[in-house]
């Protein structure tokens, strides 16, 4: 029987993992049950498993300015250390990266390929963990990037569009950054119908077809949560200024789904419109 781990498995994404492979083997540990940073740690508890899908990251995009070295023990030697004993075990690793490895800079969808160009310390240490895994375990790693993810399990930027819409007037939502809405859900049937293939190892791109502005997303939250879209005004991305760099065009190409026979991901609409149906979504 094919056996599979999830670490970092609390989170959004290794909740609704949990509940896709429900009726299999499935172990989830979460970042307190299991450090990837330790590399001992690591290869225990890989040992006996036939996947490892890695969710665990440092994600305070902010803080890992002034925290890099912190960062990149989670995001860059936890991966390595993923890869090193998922190839020593002869397992296969599923490690998910994001659209923070690009600059932002692009005007059409950045294909698997695309030269890395990082403009922030979150995306340097996603970056290196990306390498460090695929030069660890080449034959037997996949990266799975992905952005702008919503869902039930955790916060994120639609149930945030919710709670706010609900308790101002007016929400201001910048429109000059571009990506693709993705619910966990679907990237967890995603990335269960890459690990049932028989598809190669290499970077495959998570994320939801079409694409959005933060403020196109933000209209379609509250026209689905009952709530006013007009209440949704557009600003720029210089009215929200942060320590770490937002890269402005975040969509991701998916043609590597299509080159091993498999479907990309319907279009973020779709599945926004089923996370309200299916209560993932709800107003508060």
């Amino acid at each position: 029987m094919t056996r599979y781990l999830i670490t970092g498995g609390r989170g959004m994404l290794g909740t609704d993992l949990s509940t896709v492979l429900a009726d299999r083997d499935v172990t989830t540990l979460s970042r307190a049950e299991l450090d990837i940073s330790n590399a001992s740690a690591v290869r225990d508890a890989v040992a006996g498993y036939d996947f490892v899908i890695n969710t665990a990251a440092y994600t305070r995009v902010d803080d890992a300015e002034s925290n890099e070295a912190e960062a990149a023990l989670v995001n860059a030697v936890g991966p390595s250390n993923l890869a090193i004993a998922t190839a020593e075990a002869g397992a296969l690793l599923v490690h998910l990266s994001t659209d923070y490895v690009f600059d932002g800079t692009a005007t059409t969808p950045y294909d698997e390929e695309a030269p890395t160009r990082p403009a922030s310390a979150y995306g340097r240490t996603k970056a290196d963990g990306e390498r460090r895994a695929l030069d660890a375990n080449p034959d037997g790693t996949f990266i799975v990037r992905t952005a702008w993810l919503y869902g039930e399990h955790g916060g994120n930027f639609a149930k945030t569009m919710l709670a706010l819409g609900s308790a101002r007037p007016e929400v201001n939502v910048v429109a000059d950054q571009v990506g693709q809405p993705t619910w966990t859900m679907d990237l967890a049937h995603q990335i269960v119908a890459l690990m049932d293939s028989d598809a190669p190892a290499g970077i495959y791109h998570g994320t939801a077809s079409g694409q959005a502005s933060w403020f196109e997303f933000a209209q379609l939250v509250f026209e689905l949560g009952g709530l006013d879209p007009a209440a949704v005004l557009p600003t720029d991305a210089a009215s929200f200024v942060r320590p770490a760099p937002r890269p402005a065009y975040s969509v991701l190409g998916h043609d590597a789904w299509s080159e091993v026979g498999l479907s990309p991901m319907r279009d973020w609409r779709i599945a926004l419109r089923e996370a309200f149906d299916t209560g993932a979504l709800k107003k508060p």
